[in-house]
């Protein structure tokens, strides 16, 4: 088990079905850096508290809409495109970093909101997971199920 969130993200994200129900469960409306900031509260067996999934919903939000969203969208929309451009690839793969930095230092920011919540306190790792992604709807508790699953292995 890592002790900070973004190893453990690396590694839960890379295990067999992570990135697809991550995906599935994005496209859905969840939060891919709060899923996987949930999976690592819940491992580490922090207490699941409506008034903490709060505070990271809070810190997650300003962050996501004014950075990540837009680099998101900016290389989504430029997808098609740079596969006939070689210089908007290479743009677009650059973009794709900035993306990954800015999930980088959101995932840094929840985890310097959680650090003094006890460990080991709960199992509440579905009750975490739950909270994240109830609005990807029941159509995705499937990539719920699977990303709990590897959670729980860690």
């Amino acid at each position: 088990m890592s002790d900070d969130v973004w190893s453990y993200a690396l590694k839960l994200y890379a295990r067999p079905g992570v990135e697809p129900a991550c995906l599935a469960l994005q496209e859905g409306g969840a939060d891919i850096c709060l899923l996987l900031a949930a999976a690592w509260l819940g491992s580490t067996g922090v207490a699941f508290a409506a008034s903490r999934m709060s505070e990271l919903e809070s810190t997650a939000r300003g962050w996501r809409e004014e950075v990540v969203v837009p680099l998101r969208s900016l290389r989504q929309r430029w997808r098609e495109s740079a596969k006939q451009d070689a210089e908007l690839a290479s743009l677009r793969e650059r973009i794709k970093q900035l993306e990954l930095e800015a999930e980088k230092v959101l995932l840094g920011r929840l985890e310097t909101v959680a650090k003094d919540w006890p460990r080991g306190e709960a199992k509440d790792l579905a009750r975490w997971l739950e909270a994240v992604s109830a609005e990807a709807g029941g159509l995705r508790r499937d990539a719920r199920e699977t990303l709990r699953t590897a959670a729980s292995l860690s």
